[in-house]
């Protein structure tokens, strides 16, 4: 049962959802963003990497709230929040629009059923010093936006409406 699962702002959202299918509506009703996850093709791709962190700063709830809330549920203890992500959503001094040397619009690649991450990181990794790479989303990107992080890449997260986001990422 669903006992095998202790629920933290790591786990992937297919996973708590394969071990506590209960928790989707429950799920969806903190981030009404995550309906999609009831299309398979999203469920398959996106699903599979989103970590509970960033499905938090998806709905823009507290991972602590989320975490815990889910783990109400299922009868776990509660987690202890630490700080969680902040996204920069601040026009930076940096972006000049002349300087996109990059883009990708993962919105036809996710209805196609294809997992853009692998494009997108391929696209930052080859990026050169002071231009900028523009990503379109159907939702807040977090995945890529960690990854963009991690490779010391700054980003400008805009958001144009809930099924719309774009994500600027500039390399110093």
């Amino acid at each position: 049962m669903g006992d095998r699962l202790l629920i933290t702002p790591k786990t992937k959202v297919l996973q708590l959802l394969e071990a506590y299918p209960q928790l989707e509506s429950v799920l969806v009703g903190i981030v009404p963003a995550f309906k999609k996850l009831q299309n398979p093709l999203l469920r398959n791709t996106v699903a599979k990497v989103a970590s509970l962190q960033q499905a938090a700063a998806v709905g823009g709830v507290r991972t602590g709230e989320l975490v815990n809330r889910l783990r109400r549920e299922v009868g776990q203890d509660l987690f202890a929040e630490g700080a969680g992500t902040a996204y920069n959503t601040a026009r930076p001094a940096w972006f000049d629009p002349a300087r996109v040397a990059g883009e990708v619009d993962a919105r036809p690649m996710l209805a196609a059923g294809e997992q853009p991450v692998n494009q997108v990181m391929a696209d930052l990794s080859a990026m050169a010093a002071g231009t900028i790479y523009k990503l379109s989303a159907p939702f807040l990107p977090a995945p890529l936006i960690d990854k963009g992080m991690s490779l010391g890449l700054e980003h400008w997260l805009v958001k144009e409406s809930e099924e719309s986001f774009i994500v600027y990422f500039y390399k110093k």
